[in-house]
């Protein structure tokens, strides 16, 4: 990949090429937004890079793509510059090899499934692990619910904290200020476009992904794992209000909402996390960064690990592998959540708010 500041300069050339044709004005929110402006900054240029997405509509209707003299290849020098804004927002720096280099996103996921599974082994008898737990607090007969709660609140806070600095960077660098206006409508047009996967659509038909056939299959796989990510949360929120509000305590029935809520969640995210890994081991090469393939396998991988063993531990619950289960689980789901901010999942941070700014500009609000 060449040094930011070819990068951009190469962005904008390419940019500047597109907004004279405008022939695929229609496609996506990018081409409005480009015809918008006459020079390109930095700060743009990673703006519409998190504004695109990836649908390669215009590479297969553009008439100067490669081989022409022009050389337009807007999906791949995008997918580039939006790797190196990864890069710029995150912190602390040392961890932003991990958007490039997926063995430095590994070993951080492999340090953190050892350091929880390591303290298990500490603190935890291994006939506790092995025994067999049934009936109400089972699973904290494994590990106690107070070290379960603080370890999350941990976890989720440092996630939490270092995706609000990348948030707030990207909203500094692209210029996005307030002027003391109604945000209502555009945060409303905003959701709508991320709850119907808008512009997943290639302008009308479908991505043209993995080849050159639009189809709908990136939309409804992206869609499953969203879904499913949404669900699982929700039923961790309702085990909540069963456990503190009700004096219940897991596990819970098997169709019990929590159970219902999980087992729908985790099997939507495994298959469209499958489906999101098959359509990219088939996807064509020519307009993608081919170096942030890494980077999103380790993300999938790791997501599906995590739904994997939550519903694998919920299937063997009466059983004396429910303590190995349970402990996989909460490792894989950890090391998830510390590499959240260095990997494939800060694409929708950015992306949802590229997607704001956009709306703010088109409705002469910005």
């Amino acid at each position: 990949m060449p040094s930011a500041e070819n990068l951009v300069r190469e962005a904008e050339r390419q940019l500047v090429i597109c907004n004279a044709c405008r022939y695929c004005e229609g496609y996506c929110p990018v081409f409005p937004a480009v015809e918008a402006r006459r020079e390109f900054t930095r700060g743009d240029v990673f703006y519409l890079a998190n504004l695109c997405h990836d649908c390669r509509a215009c590479y297969y209707a553009c008439m100067y793509a490669p081989p022409h003299p022009f050389g337009v290849n807007l999906p791949q020098v995008l997918s580039e510059a939006r790797l190196e804004s990864y890069q710029a927002w995150c912190w602390p720096k040392g961890l932003n090899q991990a958007f490039s280099n997926w063995r430095v996103g590994l070993a951080l996921a492999a340090a953190t499934c050892t350091l929880v599974l390591g303290s298990m082994f500490v603190l935890v008898p291994a006939a506790q692990v092995t025994a067999r737990h049934v009936g109400p607090g089972a699973f904290y007969a494994v590990i106690p619910f107070l070290t379960l709660l603080a370890a999350t609140l941990m976890v989720s806070a440092y996630a939490l904290v270092v995706c609000l600095l990348g948030a707030a960077r990207f909203w500094i660098e692209t210029g996005s200020e307030f002027k003391n206006r109604s945000l209502a409508g555009a945060w409303r047009h905003t959701m709508a476009d991320i709850l119907q996967f808008r512009w997943l659509r290639g302008g009308g038909p479908g991505c043209y992904y993995p080849k050159q056939t639009p189809s709908a299959a990136r939309r409804v796989y992206h869609a499953l794992v969203f879904y499913g990510f949404l669900t699982a949360l929700l039923s961790t929120t309702v085990a909540a209000i069963y456990q503190h509000g009700l004096d219940e305590l897991p596990p819970y029935a098997l169709t019990s909402a929590p159970v219902l809520l999980g087992t729908i969640g985790g099997l939507a995210m495994i298959i469209g996390v499958s489906g999101l890994i098959a359509i990219k081991i088939r996807s064509d090469r020519e307009p993608a960064d081919t170096q942030a393939f890494g980077m999103d396998y380790l993300f999938l991988i790791l997501l599906g690990l995590c739904s994997l063993s939550g519903v694998l531990t919920l299937v063997f619950r009466a059983t004396t592998a429910m303590g190995w289960l349970l402990a996989i689980h909460l490792a894989l789901t950890a090391a998830l959540f510390v590499s959240v901010p260095y990997g494939k999942f800060v694409h929708a941070i950015y992306r949802s708010l590229a997607i704001l700014r956009y709306r703010l500009e088109q409705s002469g609000r910005y």
